[in-house]
């Protein structure tokens, strides 16, 4: 081998001066002369321990990734379980078959259902919930459980033997109509007494409870409440972790330190089609990523049964093979028989054909069929103790499990068991012996599966409720504790730009803050605002509120800032109030879910606002926003830098048209597109007491409002005079002004037509007032449209309203009742926005928008391009006119000339 003189030598590129090249060259020659006397296993071997010898010693090394294919805690260290393991044995054995009983039993409804998830994780539940799960019954806030999505039938298994939900709703599974169902999946609006948090959208457990974490280090920090005994568990699938969202966040844990924080990931191995590391290992992969974003790692991958084999070990080689192995075929060895398992695995190594000749076939079954670390309670016990045990970072526990384990050979390991919905008698037969449960062939009539519960008082039931009563009373389990309504701010803090801003530029995202500033200085409820904002306060102008509410950090600040000399210098703080993100909108909604959902979770009651680039928040994070409405969320969603013509030279991938028509789509956003200063606040205050003030009879108080704030500096005019300008304000549409009022004196019988107008669009419509008026003498009247949505939901609702037998008028019809000629209307949205409203207005309607794609300029050549700017609306409104005979058709011809359109 020839030796490139000018190349690069290893040694060259340590940049740490060696004060002892001898000493170094005898490690060096140790590890050479164990290569070479026992072997590469063996120095790999002899290296890996060393490390470890030094991670635990705290020395400076990097970590290593991934360990051995073993379980992380050996069987000699397991503590022993503080419980009747028999009992616990018991009671998963009921659970385990009126969950499969109830997906069979709604099968014949065609509803569907998931059998083989809960079967693999079942120890995974009943560990938490018989020793380790705080309810909320007890002293705190209890602990937060994210309950795997598809694993929601065994956790209405064990409602059902605790005595909380009875036959007829098991037999209602996900038939909901009826009002005595059960929901498909944990939702709290469906089942508010039940869960906590809505999870089968995959990927949004895991960045949640993350959040969760933190927010309760929040709470606790500011002082607001001490939920230091609270932990958060999130109970995963292995293929779940392949979703963005599922890790993004795991750094943000670590960094933070959130040992309060346990990720439980159920390893079966399989997703929903087959396999989720096919050719590889999803443990070991998800051990490298955990350990390298700085997370405690459990492995609880193999059961007793294994403890022999690992004792007749001595040279490594079962451990190499383990390793080697891919997902695929450890799941293909599931389902094959003794002599297979010999030939493959242990046939592909001399020392384990060895081993195989001491193994019985029945020992080789029971390791690779039945013995895995997730089935077994004592192995989940020691996982699980060792978690909270663990301070200084957060823990995941790796469990591996076989999917559909206990369901019988026809779904074990199966790639299809995920869409398999019903067990045949027979196999539940099968079922019940190995489970041993005492259910009589005479119990299944007409061939149905029974639901069996052994008994209020029997031995399982009251050791069930003794143990869910030591741990502070049922789980899961969302409470709503009597909360006394905020009070509220002072109506100065809303009027203040009642007289509008005279001379001064404003735009609505500045007076939004400035509200904001205004509102967190109120001495009841000010400390109660949580402002959260993903890295771009600066551009929403709020700065300011750096150093008088300081940033959250739980490190506090440990450096001198850059800007200290300045007034709005940089602050971080232990008990900062503003959670300001980084670069994760993700992240950020994630927060607001969890601040949103305090008056539930904790009892205490926050006012969340989440002010982001417009564009950024339902097109990327709509899951989340659904995510919000499920968990009941309350608090405010305000999308800056709003609509497709104002933020100039950004272009395409900032153009925000669209975000109000994905927003009307979620039943709990009130939407509001306000033109003007005064109306934030009316609507802010509006907000803050439907949602937090005193409910009035039949008022959802469990919604959250979005706001639309735009950056345009334009001069804020004062609020009209005239009465039910709040009213309109709130239920989306008043009259800003007449011809009349606007000064512009027309004549008597001058064609009169209605603008109406939202968002920053109303001062296009305001300019095309006075064109109409002074070059074609046309009067107009300007309306504000605050909320399309809100118009549509009324209107609506008097449908209904009218199918039930009762008359009542949308409100849109009421506020135009009696205004002459036709309607024109107008956003800086696409037409679908504003056409929400068009079947129930009476007057010839028509609308204008910025529809298709966004691009780089100026906002008057955007507006133009789009055909909204003031003298597109002047053209549309004399056409509009032109077809009502009401001015000539020649003057619209004209005007487009004139205007060069």
């Amino acid at each position: 081998m020839t030796t490139d003189p000018n190349a690069i030598q290893p040694s060259e590129l340590d940049q740490l001066p060696d004060r002892d090249p001898e000493e170094t060259a005898e490690w060096q020659a140790s590890l050479d002369a164990v290569t070479k006397a026992a072997g590469p296993h063996r120095a790999a071997y002899l290296m890996r321990r060393t490390l470890e010898r030094a991670e635990g010693a705290g020395l400076a090394l990097p970590k290593l990734l991934e360990t051995d294919y073993v379980n992380t805690i050996p069987t000699s260290a397991e503590p022993a379980v503080d419980g009747d393991e028999a009992l616990e044995q018991r009671i998963t054995a009921w659970n385990r078959w009126n969950a499969a009983a109830m997906v069979t039993r709604g099968s014949k409804y065609g509803v569907g259902g998931h059998i083989a998830t809960f079967a693999s994780a079942a120890w995974l539940y009943e560990t938490g919930f018989n020793h380790f799960f705080h309810g909320k019954e007890g002293d705190g806030s209890g602990d937060q459980l994210y309950i795997q999505g598809h694993a929601s039938p065994g956790i209405y298994a064990r409602a059902f033997l605790d005595g909380r939900i009875g036959e007829e709703q098991l037999d209602n599974f996900r038939r909901e109509a009826g009002g005595n169902g059960l929901p498909s999946y944990p939702h709290p609006r469906r089942l508010p007494w039940l869960w906590e948090f809505p999870t089968v959208s995959m990927g949004l457990g895991p960045i949640s409870a993350i959040y969760q974490a933190r927010f309760n280090r929040y709470l606790t920090s500011r002082g607001i409440k001490d939920v230091s005994d609270s932990h958060v568990w999130a109970f995963l699938g292995d293929g779940e972790m392949d979703e963005p969202e599922s890790t993004t966040a795991l750094t943000l844990a670590s960094r933070e330190q959130l040992d309060n924080l346990t990720f439980v990931i159920n390893c079966n191995l399989q997703r929903l089609d087959g396999p989720v590391r096919a050719n590889f290992k999803i443990v070991q992969e998800l051990e490298a990523q955990f350990r390298g974003a700085g997370w405690n790692v459990i492995k609880t991958l193999w059961g007793t049964a294994w403890d022999e084999l690992f004792r007749l070990d001595t040279t490594g080689a079962l451990v190499r093979r383990l390793r080697e192995v891919p997902d695929a075929q450890v799941q293909t060895y599931q389902t094959r028989d003794a002599a297979y398992i010999r030939q493959d695995f242990f046939g592909k190594d001399p020392a384990l054909a060895e081993m195989a000749k001491l193994l019985s076939d029945d020992k080789i079954l029971e390791c690779f069929h039945l013995s895995r670390g997730g089935h077994e309670s004592r192995k989940v016990y020691a996982a699980y103790r060792a978690a909270l045990a663990h301070k200084g970072a957060p823990t995941v526990i790796l469990a591996q499990t076989v999917k559909g384990h206990t369901l019988g050979e026809g779904f074990a390991s199966k790639n299809a068991n995920h869409q398999m919905k019903k067990l045949s008698v027979d196999e539940f037969k099968a079922m019940r012996d190995r489970l041993e449960l005492p259910i009589s062939d005479a119990q299944f009539v007409d061939g149905q599966v029974p639901y069996v519960h052994p008994g209020a008082d029997s031995p399982e039931v009251r050791y069930l409720q003794e143990r869910r009563a030591a741990l502070g009373g049922p789980a899961p389990a969302r409470r709503v504790h009597p909360v006394a309504p905020l009070p509220q701010p002072a109506d100065k803090a809303f009027t203040a730009f009642d007289k509008g801003s005279g001379s001064q530029n404003m735009a609505t995202t500045m007076a939004f803050v400035r509200l904001v500033k205004d509102l967190v200085r109120d001495k009841e409820t000010g400390r109660r605002w949580v402002p959260i904002v993903p890295d771009e306060a600066r551009t929403f102008g709020m700065e300011s509120l750096f150093p008088s509410l300081g940033i959250y950090s739980p490190m506090g600040q440990t450096y001198e800032p850059v800007d200290r000399d300045q007034l709005m210098y940089y602050k971080e703080a232990k008990n900062g109030q503003i959670f300001n993100e980084g670069i994760t909108e993700a992240g950020a909604m994630a927060e607001f879910v969890a601040a949103s959902t305090s008056y539930a979770t904790h009892g205490e009651t926050m006012i969340p606002f989440y002010i982001y680039y417009s564009m950024f928040g339902w097109q990327r994070t709509g899951d989340q926003m659904w995510q919000a409405g499920d968990q009941l969320a309350r608090g405010f969603l305000v999308g800056a830098t709003a609509g497709r013509t104002t933020l100039t030279g950004e272009g395409l991938q900032h153009a925000d048209g669209h975000s109000p028509v994905i927003a009307s789509t979620n039943p709990a956003a009130l939407t509001y597109d306000p033109a003007f200063a005064y109306e934030l606040g009316v609507i802010v205050k509006e907000g803050l007491r439907r949602m937090f003030g005193e409910g009035r009879p039949g008022e959802d108080q469990d919604v959250f409002y979005y706001l639309t704030v735009y950056n345009e500096p334009l001069p804020q005019p004062a609020k009209p005079s005239a009465a039910g300008v709040d009213e309109g304000i709130v239920k989306g549409l008043y009259r800003f002004n007449t011809a009349e009022t606007a000064g512009l004196s027309p004549a008597a019988n001058a064609p009169r037509i209605q603008l109406l107008g939202s968002g920053t669009a109303i001062h296009w419509a305001l300019k095309a007032q006075r064109l109409l008026a002074e070059e074609w003498g046309v009067a107009a009247d300007v309306w504000s449209a605050t909320s399309w949505t809100e118009l549509r939901r009324d209107a609506m609702e008097a449908d209904e309203a009218l199918l039930r037998g009762e008359e009542r008028v949308p409100f849109v019809r009421q506020a135009l009742q009696g205004a002459e000629g036709p309607v024109l209307a107008v956003s800086d949205y696409m037409r679908q926005v504003p056409d929400q409203i068009a079947q129930w207005v009476e007057q010839d309607y028509t609308s204008l928008g910025a529809d298709g794609f966004g691009l780089s300029d100026t906002r008057d050549a955007a507006r133009r391009h789009f055909g909204v700017d003031a003298e597109s609306i002047v053209v549309a409104a004399l056409a509009q006119l032109a077809r009502r005979g009401e001015v000539q058709a020649a003057a619209v011809k004209e005007a487009r000339a004139k205007y060069g359109l």
